[in-house]
């Protein structure tokens, strides 16, 4: 009798276990839908992260032209009818592909105008607007070692106790970042109805001792830090190697979208490259917003749906055009239904693209014909000390959707049901429009930042949303001054008679409290004029010099030098009348050619402050892109 040990009685069915999968594999295949879920389905990512692009074989949406209905024919830039192409013939016989000039939106005609005379030296146009004061100190504290700067500002519904929210960032030592949030309300110190917006409070002497001045913005109660969750970097090499480690986010933007959600996009450490552009909604980090949006008097809800409850990296498509250091990106909603973001506009080229989910986006949707609107600077221009100006375009701040007429426009057309030109001021292809701030920024001789010069851009609110007109001059303040030029040129053509007010010499000459040791001088002195008095005595304010007061002119050299724009919000409005009942659902994103604007304004790296002016005085001076013509009756 033949005995086997116990492990070689396993040898005879493992083998013959092995040749029928042998025989098995070699004669049979799975079916391909069973294959591609064996060895192709994706896991789920975890909530706030997200899966890379390199891993999706597609995107849902292959074509641009499927994602909206096509507007009409004449918003496009097309090619003429092939009978028209024989007309261009080149040497070889071959047609030159030549395209129609779109028509020009008529609603945009008042705009080119120019009330206002661009100075001689710096081609600058100087608003009457001047530049105010912010204050993080609310009352009953008096001091905060802490310097505060890059404001982005964005109002508050109308029910709210309070007009704004504040989020600036902490200047730090740079082995850190740090941003804290804060609700806001600008006080006033004349008591005329016409100098007074409604919901403007009056200055108590803690205002004008924090704020150094007859009108500011001012935190009711102590900034509170914001915080994210922290992102891991994928690659940062060379000379963003030092950007791996550094905790906590920079340069945030906060705003509505077109759902009426408060929305914050910051940069930080990014899953595709090394630093990137996160999106999320602000009731998250700041949950007193979840309260306010609920409990609306007109309209009893939850608040708007939250479309980025977690930490969200938005992306380029494809990924290869990504950069390892992506900033200043535009969100852009024509309507609740839709999101888009702009990536860049330079002389050269356009991007902007479909957000559809998760932070994936389309391809660039720019129609591919459409001109560049930005320009370069002519060949041999200088500034007043004799440098090249070879300035460099970047965007700035968040976008604003404009109704092309006025807000009491608007509200006439409320009160009469069959009224002429009913429509003008509904939403619509003709006179909905996008508006944004581009900087173009000049450097010196040792390539350091000279100056940003702030242009208003503005493109079309529905399909294919072409880019439409950008200002002529850069803007200027009241109280800002131009880097590269002497004081005399800076004030060359203001007039002594100027009223600096908040927009149509509102606030005159008033008086202002110079600033006393306890103030917020961080934030006060670039908008403030030094101060020969002692602390605490009013002086008056003097007018805007000119070329024939040598003296003020030596002093106003120095007022709010350096400046960049940070943001831009629809400045705070009361609740809506009866006449404007529309108006209460209407997205805080939106205003009209009269309404008012906050302008967040960061000065030096390490201050900052704001102007109120309307959308009007804004957009007063534009340019035509290049190819678009006027239609009929225009």
């Amino acid at each position: 009798m033949i005995s086997l040990p116990p492990l070689r009685r396993l040898l005879v069915p493992s083998l013959v276990c092995l040749a029928l999968i042998i025989f098995y594999r070699s004669h049979f295949t799975a079916p391909s839908k069973i294959q591609a879920f064996v060895f192709r389905h994706l896991t789920p990512s975890p909530p706030g992260l997200r899966v890379p692009l390199a891993a999706l074989d597609h995107l849902p949406i292959h074509n641009a032209s499927q994602n909206y209905l096509s507007p009409p024919q004449h918003l496009y830039y097309t090619y003429p009818h092939s009978a028209n192409l024989g007309k261009n013939i080149t040497g070889s016989g071959h047609a030159i592909p030549t395209y129609s000039q779109p028509l020009l939106n008529p609603y945009l005609a008042p705009l080119f105008k120019c009330p206002r005379q661009a100075n001689r030296f710096t081609s600058h146009i100087r608003l009457p607007n001047p530049v105010r004061n912010i204050s993080m100190i609310p009352p009953g504290s008096t001091h905060d070692d802490r310097r505060f700067w890059n404001p982005t500002i964005m109002s508050l519904p109308w029910w709210s106790e309070n007009q704004y929210l504040l989020v600036s960032r902490i200047v730090t030592d740079g082995n850190y970042q740090e941003n804290v949030l804060c609700e806001a309300n600008i006080c006033y110190t004349n008591p005329s109805v016409d100098v007074r917006r409604k919901g403007d409070g009056e200055c108590t002497p803690d205002d004008l001792q924090h704020l150094g001045g007859n009108v500011g913005l001012r935190c009711v109660g102590s900034p509170v830090k914001l915080g994210v969750p922290p992102t891991p970097a994928e690659k940062c090499l060379g000379k963003f190697e030092s950007y791996t480690d550094i905790p906590g986010f920079h340069d945030p933007r906060i705003f509505w979208s077109g759902r009426g959600e408060p929305l914050m996009i910051l940069n930080t450490q990014s899953r595709y490259a090394c630093s990137g552009l996160w999106i999320i909604d602000l009731r998250v980090p700041y949950p007193p917003l979840h309260a306010l949006l609920a409990s609306s008097p007109t309209h009893p809800s939850l608040g708007p749906l939250i479309s980025y409850p977690h930490l969200t990296e938005l992306t380029r498509n494809p990924p290869g055009t990504r950069s390892p250091m992506e900033k200043n990106w535009m969100f852009f909603a024509p309507d609740a239904a839709s999101s888009y973001i702009h990536y860049e506009i330079s002389p050269h080229t356009r991007t902007f693209a479909k957000l559809l989910g998760n932070g994936l986006t389309t391809p660039n949707l720019t129609d591919p014909l459409e001109q560049p609107c930005l320009q370069l600077a002519p060949e041999g221009t200088t500034d007043g000390e004799g440098r090249a100006v070879k300035g460099t375009w970047h965007q700035s701040s968040n976008s604003l959707k404009l109704i092309l007429c006025d807000r009491a426009e608007a509200e006439a057309e409320g009160q009469t049901e069959n009224g002429k030109g009913k429509e003008r001021c509904v939403s619509n292809a003709d006179n909905a429009v996008f508006m944004a701030v581009m900087h173009r920024k000049h450097d010196n001789g040792l390539g350091l930042p000279l100056r940003y010069e702030r242009y208003l851009v503005i493109w079309s609110a529905y399909p294919p949303f072409a880019l439409l007109a950008v200002s002529k001059h850069p803007l200027l303040f009241a109280n800002e001054t131009a880097g590269g030029w002497s004081a005399a040129q800076n004030w060359d053509n203001v007039d002594e008679s100027d009223g600096d007010g908040d927009g149509d010499d509102r606030e005159g000459a008033a008086y202002t409290t110079a600033p006393t040791a306890a103030a917020d001088t961080s934030n006060a002195s670039a908008a403030t004029p030094p101060a020969a008095s002692p602390p605490g005595i009013k002086v008056k304010r003097e007018a805007p010099p000119t070329q024939r007061s040598p003296r003020n002119v030596r002093d106003k050299s120095n007022w709010a030098y350096f400046t960049y724009t940070v943001s831009m919000a629809y400045a705070w409005r009361p609740a809506p009348s009866p006449l404007t009942a529309r108006a209460a659902s209407e997205d805080l994103n939106t205003g009209y050619l009269d309404d008012e604007v906050i302008v967040g304004i960061g000065i030096m790296d390490g201050g900052q402050n704001y102007a109120r002016v309307r959308v009007k005085e804004l957009l007063g001076c534009l340019r035509a892109c290049q190819g678009r013509r006027l239609g009929d009756g225009a």
